[in-house]
């Protein structure tokens, strides 16, 4: 794809990629029944470590990323310099790579989910005031990288990654911690004095273009099935409320399986409907959180390049596949980005968030895999180290018109 960029445009590509974090509840051989010696760290490992630099970009976001040992000096031989981010506890994080001779870090923050308030009322109850449902552990790593060089001036690019609650029945978590990542990414702009800087949000978001999450994020109306989805998941865990009863069936840990019988990946449990005393967002109070809409680069990049051939591109995407409106937000998004024996379902993302008096457009991406490449379940040995496929895309930044 190739479009012509304004004057003076600062050019840079970025690609999202998403580790294969070994901490499961079941074994390997039960969760990804068909990757073979794929499963092993020793075989995938090298796999993961040549698609990270296989596309020269400017800047990495990876998710679930842990042996440090055998990574980071993989990216500091290609001439990366990183920052990393993970929960207390955690055995795996968040990663941010950028070209060292191109970029310095001039700020950073992580920010813990768990601990975000969505209320400022001092009435509340602590717990009230964050408004969670469940304890996730989970964060967000947001940099501010400004651009090397004579003819760079104060310019460069607010860049966050962020790994969303895995959890496929908890939409009002993964709403909320969506709304809130926004929400502390455009605080951190403002806080640094950096409103002028274009920011980059690429992750593993854990929901598909057609969740309330996504509505929030690019600004289109929550539908009356996306709000009964918020509805039915604004609960409280027995993480957040002690009292609540155990269910006699454990739900699963971060990555999915858990007892076939029982569906935990679907199934709430351990949980209690929510009071008003819980503080828990309403579908109006979350639409309020969300004060600036993104705009997606490979929803953008994918409709863009159809226009242009008439629809008569081989590319396939989620649209397709849902048989979505083609003028809808998030019809153009990848067919998937997590394709395994299990769940097939997109839920990787690189957003942006245009400055003030500037516009950044998608000029090229990477194609995702056809499905026939990946038909049978990653990863795979000599096409995917991981079981999410890798974004990359190039940016253009300019002057508005």
């Amino acid at each position: 794809m190739d479009i012509t960029p304004r004057a003076n445009p600062t050019c840079r590509s970025v690609r999202q990629d998403h580790d294969l974090e070994p901490a499961c509840p079941v074994s390997r051989s039960e969760l990804f029944p068909t990757s073979g010696k794929a499963r092993k760290a020793n075989e995938r490992e090298p796999m993961i470590h040549a698609e990270v630099l296989s596309h020269d970009a400017d800047i990495l976001c990876m998710q679930e990323v842990d042996r440090l040992d055998k990574l980071l000096p993989v990216l500091d031989s290609a001439g990366y310099s990183h920052t990393y981010a993970a929960a207390s506890g955690k055995l795996h994080g968040c990663l941010i790579a950028y070209r060292r001779h191109t970029f310095q870090r001039v700020h950073a923050e992580m920010i813990e989910y768990d601990n975000l308030e969505v209320h400022q009322n001092p009435a509340l109850s602590p717990e009230a005031r964050i408004g969670s449902s469940h304890r996730t552990t989970n964060i967000g790593n947001i940099v501010a990288l400004q651009r090397l060089g004579s003819d760079s001036g104060n310019k460069g690019y607010i860049v966050a990654t962020t790994h969303l609650f895995w959890h496929p029945a908890y939409t009002y978590e993964r709403a909320r911690q969506a709304a809130l990542l926004l929400r502390e990414v455009v605080a951190f702009q403002e806080s640094k004095q950096l409103h002028h800087w274009p920011c980059i949000i690429a992750g593993d978001f854990n929901f598909e273009p057609d969740d309330p999450a996504y509505s929030l994020l690019v600004g289109v109306p929550l539908s009356p099935a996306q709000r009964e989805r918020l509805e039915v998941s604004r609960v409280v865990h027995v993480s957040i409320d002690p009292s609540v009863p155990k269910s006699v069936v454990k739900e699963a840990d971060e990555g999915g399986g858990g007892e076939e019988q029982a569906d935990p990946d679907r199934v709430i449990r351990n949980s209690r409907d929510a009071t008003p005393s819980d503080g828990l967002l309403s579908d109006v109070e979350l639409c309020d959180l969300v004060q600036h809409r993104l705009r997606s680069a490979y929803d953008e990049g994918q409709r863009t390049q159809r226009a242009l051939l008439e629809r008569k591109s081989d590319v396939a995407t989620y649209g397709d596949r849902k048989s979505l409106p083609a003028d809808r937000p998030g019809a153009h998004e990848p067919m998937w980005t997590s394709y395994t024996h299990y769940w097939k379902t997109t839920l990787d993302y690189i957003f942006i968030l245009d400055a003030p008096q500037s516009k950044t457009d998608v000029t090229g991406y990477v194609q995702p895999h056809c499905t026939e490449d990946v038909v049978a379940g990653l990863p795979q040995t000599g096409i995917c180290g991981s079981d999410h496929f890798s974004l990359c895309t190039q940016l253009v930044s300019s002057p508005s018109a």
